[in-house]
């Protein structure tokens, strides 16, 4: 996957990039989770102050307040998703002493406007259970925090309720049951969170350590491969200095003519060499693209020929690569298409993306010069169509630039 790009730095910057706008969206579907149970609390609270016949001005203020209270997560969340997992709970306290402070002036007020003890717990609770705290103590405040609710429900229930209607009335059982769970499916919504990003720092690494293992492979292959030969020819010219100095000019000739036949011999081998690397069946090169587009965030999906392996893997094999490469610096990110076909006695490869108005000409434009010289060499043609937020590059290469490349 690593040959697909040209630059050795393209790979950490674009994947960097589109890992992180890949996960964007589940970020705010768990920030909108969280809130809607808080919204949801905070609905509860009001229809068991209304079934109290709870003075409405009391009803107001503990409405208003929950609003505020539940904006005042807000923050909280946001600063969660940059989360250090070394860091303490506190350490940027100039971010979470505002939105803790309105937790817990709201749940004073509410406790002591309606004399229900869980209603002054659960917002200063639920704050925080917000905070970056080491995965095992979560855990352990989690437990606590619901035994000490669970504790509070019971204690209202017994006194703040003497009215049999109420105490037996769906409302209250709601809120009870929500009040003690509100902690809990606030940190599995967390703990959601980190079990994503986790597996997509693991996905990013994993794609770092296969480029990296690649290139020591071709590292190591290189370094055999010349060492060997540049050892031998190495030899040769020495044995060639030492008989000149022996007046045996014949036998020197000889090693050289060896000398230079181990440098040809290095040549083809070091070209052989790099042919295996590129002389990847077409298929295997457009599925390589696809999954190289996906793993930047972009949408791809791609049409081949049953019979595509009989195209010119040595004419459009470096197509397909300085053509994904383009996408992935000057695409939009969204969606790709790539196809390949027969089309009488030539083959068709388009690749199309999505291409944003300010970047539609981005770079030097050398890739692209060099695909449509690729090809014009081989008795191909390219047409390149930058439609509205489009961007096509469509190439055909006639049957016999594979006898050209048997040829070579």
């Amino acid at each position: 996957m690593s040959a697909l790009l040209p630059d050795s730095a393209l790979p950490d910057a674009i994947g960097a990039r589109r890992l992180s706008q890949g996960i964007t969206a589940t970020w705010w579907y768990t920030v909108s989770g969280v809130m809607v149970f808080q919204v949801m609390m905070a609905l509860i609270w009001l229809t068991v102050l209304v079934g109290r016949d709870t003075d409405p001005l009391v009803v107001t203020v503990v409405g208003v307040t929950s609003l505020l209270w539940c904006a005042a997560s807000v923050p909280l969340l946001l600063q969660y998703r940059h989360r250090d997992d070394s860091a303490a709970p506190f350490a940027n306290w100039r971010g979470v002493i505002v939105p803790l402070a309105v937790a817990v002036v709201f749940g004073v007020l509410a406790g002591v406007l309606t004399g229900i003890w869980v209603f002054g717990a659960l917002p200063i609770a639920q704050s925080l259970m917000l905070l970056n705290w080491p995965r095992g103590i979560r855990v352990r405040l989690l437990i606590a925090v619901m035994v000490v609710l669970g504790t509070l429900s019971f204690i209202d229930l017994r006194t703040s309720f003497t009215d049999v209607d109420v105490r037996e009335s769906s409302g209250w059982w709601l809120f009870a049951f929500f009040a003690v769970m509100l902690p809990a499916m606030t940190v599995m919504s967390l703990w959601w969170w980190d079990v994503l990003v986790t597996l997509d720092r693991a996905r990013a690494a994993e794609a770092r350590l296969g480029a990296t293992q690649e290139r020591l492979r071709v590292a190591t292959d290189v370094h055999d491969l010349q060492g060997h030969h540049l050892q031998v020819i190495a030899l040769q010219l020495e044995l060639a200095e030492r008989l000149l100095g022996k007046d045996d000019p014949d036998a020197a000739l000889e090693q050289l003519r060896l000398a230079r036949a181990s440098v040809a011999d290095a040549r083809q081998g070091t070209r052989d060499l790099a042919m295996r690397f590129r002389g990847v069946p077409l298929p295997d090169e457009i599925a390589n693209a696809v999954d190289l587009l996906r793993a930047a965030g972009t949408t791809a999906d791609a049409a081949v020929s049953a019979d595509a392996a009989a195209a010119s893997a040595s004419v459009l094999g470096p197509v397909i690569r300085e053509t994904t490469t383009n996408v992935l610096r000057h695409g939009g990110g969204k969606w790709a298409r790539l196809s390949l076909s027969r089309q009488g006695a030539a083959w068709r490869y388009e690749i199309s993306n999505d291409a944003p108005h300010e970047s539609a000409d981005a770079g030097d434009g050398s890739g692209l010069e060099g695909i449509t010289r690729r090809v014009t060499e081989a008795g191909g043609d390219v047409h390149m169509d930058r439609g509205k937020g489009e961007f096509h590059v469509i190439v055909t290469v006639p049957d016999s630039a594979i006898g050209a490349e048997v040829g070579r």
